[in-house]
């Protein structure tokens, strides 16, 4: 991302120039506005800079490029020599620089006939008789057309392309370069733009949303999904033309509704580079902030080089901030540089504060000595940590799916990679719509959608799904399909490959039904046949392939199984396999490979327990966790299967929210609460795991 036309600090020394200013009054947006905000986006268009000058001086108009080819004067190292007898210069032959394995530049140079290369192969288009022509250069060698040809006529050289080099590559370097690695270039098209970036997950890039709308000048909007134009991304490398690093293509873009930001997905992730975090406050009027970026300086079009530079920050307003460089001859942000991370340090770590959008390019290559501000705006993102988590959430791979219950409605929440939670929404404003109140609910992953069952506060029970890209459908009315049953008190559910399998609990009986893959649901069957009586909870498990189901009835479980063919075993007590315990106040399991995890909340949530079924039938005694959890009453408890391990949680009688994780080789994670927000207290909890493919 770019800022430098002047003199910029060297790389290794960014990071350490940073300097938290003192704490001065932070301006809103009611305050003074941005100085910055009506200058240009800063992202690089391919135009090639100063290009009437040349054109003045040489006779060959250069159009655009991806700054990989550059016109140089032949006394010095070039690459690339084309004779055009239109030419201004002397001996009529015109020089490029061509200093990379790749590169292109859209030129209209009339008259020529021929190209000599050093150490690069090229493929030129040429115009001859109006007739489109490609000819391929090999390294070290000249070619003669138009002119020079067998059929001597006029050509005009429309595009140069470097398809190859001899040359000897520069050494590979650490991939942690300087503690700025997560600074990323972004090419988008074949050099339509180029931008820079911040990697702040190692799948996820954040960046400016105008580095790929197509005209954000009049409408800044950009498509959810794969980009229009393929993009790459480098992440980890200050010298982009060495070896190391991470490069992928861009798979996907989620952009924000109404700032200057995307958030793009690397295809393949960037594992062995620390991503930067999102800051925890907005950044104070007068302090000092790094800024780093790949745009163009005062004398480079499109530096292979990062460069960093520290800027004092402006008015700060509700979504942005004035920057400006720390004195005047320090730097200025340029073309290319939208999208390069603003930061500061935090416990001794970068920490983003901004994404650069605008800038007035005052010194910039390119840019007409008219235009002398050098001023420039970032683009906010250190409150916006809830979109950046639900944007992280949709990364590939495992997922937590945690669903609350607090007051009358039902809030989700998703555990991503690292361990961190997106924020608690309330699942009916987010597109599923009003049941007339909640008050529990069962959730399962299934095919990388978030299936739930909820059981309004009226006794009705409804389903609905949200898919893996966040979004929601509208609840379905379980009782329509599948019979009506009584008083419902509770849901259980799971599932069997495509199939949702159902256990409601109602007029003291369990009811079991399933909805298979086409979305039909079979009547609703009960379970208990008399044999077990005045249920009051129920939890479901799917083990090789068979449903096992746990009731509590008078305070006691009791356990059974359906077979694959659909047949029912008879009801067993689970205390006299897995020992006794107090009053089961609460209930929750889930299958783990061969085994069925259970936890239990007794004596009034008191005490909490853990037990393993393996699929012989053996059960492992009920063993109290306080050790794991502390000392805490439970209200709910929860399972959820999550890339191999067993998570657990609770809600207690103090409002918290806590989760630990069961690993595969038996040891608990250290239990941490869960940072909900929510209106009121949180009541019965759900959980599953989930795969986003």
């Amino acid at each position: 991302m770019a800022l430098r036309t002047r003199r910029w600090l060297p790389a290794a020394t960014a990071t350490a120039a940073v300097l938290v200013g003192a704490a001065t009054p932070l301006a809103s947006a009611a305050g003074e506005p941005a100085a910055n905000a009506d200058a240009p986006f800063v992202f690089e268009d391919g135009t090639y800079p100063n290009s009437a000058e040349v054109l003045a001086e040489t006779g060959a108009k250069l159009i655009s490029g991806d700054g990989g080819i550059t016109y140089t004067s032949c006394d010095g190292p070039y690459q690339i020599k084309v004779w055009a007898r239109d030419l201004k210069l002397p001996e009529e032959r015109m020089c490029f620089a061509a200093p990379q394995d790749t590169g292109h530049l859209t030129v209209s140079i009339p008259g020529a006939y021929r190209i000599q290369t050093y150490k690069r192969s090229v493929k030129a288009s040429i115009s001859v008789k109006n007739e489109t022509q490609s000819l391929d250069i090999p390294d070290s060698s000249s070619k003669g057309f138009g002119e020079a040809g067998a059929d001597p006529s006029a050509a005009v050289l429309l595009e140069l392309r470097v398809t190859g080099s001899s040359a000897a590559r520069g050494a590979g370097q650490p991939v942690d370069t300087a503690g700025l690695a997560f600074n990323t270039k972004l090419t988008i098209g074949d050099g339509k733009r180029s931008c820079s970036g911040a990697l702040v997950d190692p799948y996820w890039v954040l960046t400016a949303k105008s580095c790929f709308a197509e005209d954000p000048a009049k409408s800044n909007t950009v498509a959810a999904g794969a980009p229009k134009d393929k993009t790459t991304a480098v992440v980890g490398k200050s010298l982009l033309i060495t070896s190391g690093g991470h490069s992928s293509d861009i798979a996907e873009l989620v952009p924000h509704a109404d700032r200057d930001l995307v958030m793009a997905r690397l295809a393949q992730p960037a594992d062995d580079i620390t991503p930067v975090p999102l800051a925890a406050t907005a950044p104070a009027t007068g302090q000092e902030l790094t800024v780093a970026g790949f745009g163009r300086t005062r004398t480079e079009w499109v530096p292979a080089t990062r460069h960093a530079a520290v800027f004092t920050t402006g008015n700060v307003t509700a979504t942005g901030f004035d920057l400006a460089a720390r004195t005047p001859a320090d730097a200025t942000v340029c073309a290319g540089d939208a999208g390069g991370p603003a930061f500061r340090t935090e416990g001794g770590k970068p920490a983003l504060v901004g994404i650069t959008s605008l800038g007035w390019q005052g010194g910039c290559l390119g840019t007409p000595a008219t235009e002398t501000r050098t001023g420039a705006f970032s683009t906010r993102v250190n409150d916006l940590h809830g979109w950046f988590q639900r944007v992280r959430a949709q990364s590939p791979g495992w997922k937590t799916q945690a669903l609350v219950q607090s007051g009358t409605t039902l809030y989700q929440g998703v555990r991503v990679n690292d361990g961190s939670w997106t924020g608690f929404e309330d699942i009916q404003t987010q597109g599923a719509g009003n049941i007339g109140g909640i008050r529990s609910s069962a959730v399962v992953g299934m095919n990388g959608d978030t299936h739930v069952l909820a059981v309004s506060n009226n006794g009705g029970l409804f389903h609905t799904t949200r898919k893996q890209d966040g979004t929601w459908g509208t609840w379905g009315d379980v009782f329509s399909v599948a019979n009506s049953l009584g008083s419902l008190t509770s849901v259980t559910a799971t599932n069997n490959g495509w199939d949702l399998h159902v256990v409601a609990v109602a007029d003291g009986k369990a009811f079991h039904t399933i909805r298979n893959a086409s979305g039909h649901w079979t009547p609703f069957r009960d379970i208990t046949s008399g044999k077990v009586g005045n249920v009051t909870a129920a939890a479901t498990a799917v083990v090789r392939g068979e449903l096992q189901v746990t009731t509590v009835s008078g305070g006691k479980a009791y356990h059974t199984i359906r077979q694959a063919s659909g047949n029912w075993l008879a009801w067993g007590d689970v205390a006299d396999a897995a020992g006794p315990t107090g009053p089961i106040t609460a209930i929750s399991t889930v299958g783990s490979g061969d085994q069925t995890h259970v936890v239990i909340a007794t004596d009034n949530g008191a005490r909490q327990y853990h037990a393993v079924r393996n699929f012989s039938g053996h059960w492992e005694p009920l063993a109290e966790i306080k050790g794991i959890l502390g000392t805490v009453t439970a209200k709910s408890v929860a399972t959820a299967h999550v890339a191999g391990e067993v998570q657990v949680a609770v809600t207690t009688a103090d409002n918290k929210v806590l989760h630990t994780t069961r690993r595969a080789d038996r040891t608990w994670t250290t239990t941490t609460a869960v940072p909900v927000s929510l209106p009121g207290a949180p009541g019965h909890l759900a959980m599953t795991g989930t795969w986003n493919g």
